[in-house]
């Protein structure tokens, strides 16, 4: 065993006793494995938030059907609900789409119930800083209602911890949305929450008693309830897309990272084999040489991987994802606006080591063994 340890510390030593080249096949992990491991990052943060949202969301979601399409609900619906049993609360929710400002910058209003006044919004603080508002600041009508345009006005700022997609979320009141979008004693969808292992039976009794009818031709709308468990089955699916796209286009760049790692640890290097000829010349066998090239370049791969995880953490820390973002949300454009989620460890971490040492193996170790076969007078000419 101690043989063994002595050839390793070799390797060891092998280090710095090439900087140049150590320090060329740590640059090449580097260029390889900072992006990746940014990419990979953002993945596992929008996931995490997302499955934080979901964890803090309601236990079953109700929306109304027509020809296939979402439609809205009447308000009505709220009381059948809260007669089933088991359900412990049921809140209206309406969600849509506005343009506001002069470069009508896209945000999605969310109408609530709440004691507050008409036409009071909260906005999100990126949003805030996009349009410069403040708390108190006033907007002009950005909508057409049948009912007119009210001027509506800024009571709150939500900051930067909640998740990111709702950097461009405003909040209002239910009245004030149902104003806003023009539309009557309309939702669309309910929130409901169910006492501890009602919740199947709470789906089942919605979509088999509760009736519910379209408010412009009367005709009755069917029903879908989204439960928690189908959430966290839908939501990831698009995340795990964009991140498996991504691995494939690194498992093509980490193949020719691999031919630039066989050059740099000494393919065709005529100083490399001189070594390994000396070596096999003052005794050491075919065995040993692939040995002490393994411990040189475990030593170069996770230096490597320690500083591309470093650089990683300053690019999303301080650089805020920036490119690759746009890569897994969409509309974050190249330098998004707000602040990106994300988690560096343990999976990037882990990924990150064992890409490095794949890649630096598969590169070194082939040169190492094809000198180490050959005879000594060979390879020192």
């Amino acid at each position: 065993m101690r043989p063994i340890f002595e050839i390793a510390l070799t390797g060891v030593a092998a280090v710095t006793m090439h900087p140049l080249r150590s320090f060329v096949t740590v640059f090449c992990l580097c260029s390889v494995l900072v992006p990746y491991a940014v990419g990979i990052a953002i993945s596992q943060g929008i996931q995490w938030e997302a499955q934080l949202s979901i964890d803090h969301g309601a236990d079953l979601y109700v929306s109304g059907l027509q020809f296939g399409k979402q439609a809205p609900i009447p308000l009505s619906a709220v009381a059948e609900v809260e007669a089933i049993e088991g359900v412990t609360s049921v809140v209206p929710r309406v969600v849509g789409g506005v343009l506001l400002g002069k470069e009508q910058v896209s945000a999605v209003l969310v109408g609530l119930p709440a004691d507050s006044g008409t036409h009071e919004l909260i906005v999100g603080s990126e949003f805030a800083r996009r349009l410069e508002l403040k708390v108190g600041a006033f907007i002009p009508p950005f909508y057409t209602s049948d009912r007119g345009e009210r001027i509506s006005k800024v009571v709150g700022i939500f900051h930067a911890d909640a998740p990111f997609w709702q950097s461009n979320l405003i909040f209002t009141t239910l009245d004030a949305a149902n104003h806003i979008f023009d539309q009557t004693q309309l939702v669309t969808d309910l929130l409901v929450d169910c006492r501890s292992g009602y919740g199947p039976h709470v789906r089942e009794r919605i979509l088999r008693d509760v009736q519910v009818t379209n408010a412009d031709d009367n005709q009755r709308l069917r029903l879908r309830v989204v439960t928690r468990e189908d959430m966290q089955a839908l939501l990831p699916r698009g995340l795990l897309h964009r991140e498996g796209l991504f691995n494939l286009h690194y498992v093509l760049l980490a193949v020719a990272s691999i031919l630039v790692v066989l050059v740099t640890s000494g393919l065709g290097l005529a100083e490399r084999s001189r070594e390994i000829g000396i070596l096999k010349a003052t005794g050491w066998q075919t065995d040993e040489v692939p040995l002490r090239s393994f411990s040189e370049s475990l030593v170069i791969a996770l230096t490597g991987a320690l500083l591309a995880v470093l650089l990683a953490f300053v690019w999303l820390r301080f650089i805020n994802g920036w490119w690759i973002a746009g890569v897994f949300i969409s509309d974050a454009g190249a330098s998004p606006t707000f602040t990106i989620p994300y988690r560096l460890a343990p999976t990037p971490v882990i990924l990150t080591v064992v890409l490095s040492i794949v890649i630096t193996m598969t590169g070194s170790l082939y040169s190492a063994w094809r000198a180490a076969i050959a005879t000594p007078s060979s390879v020192m000419r």
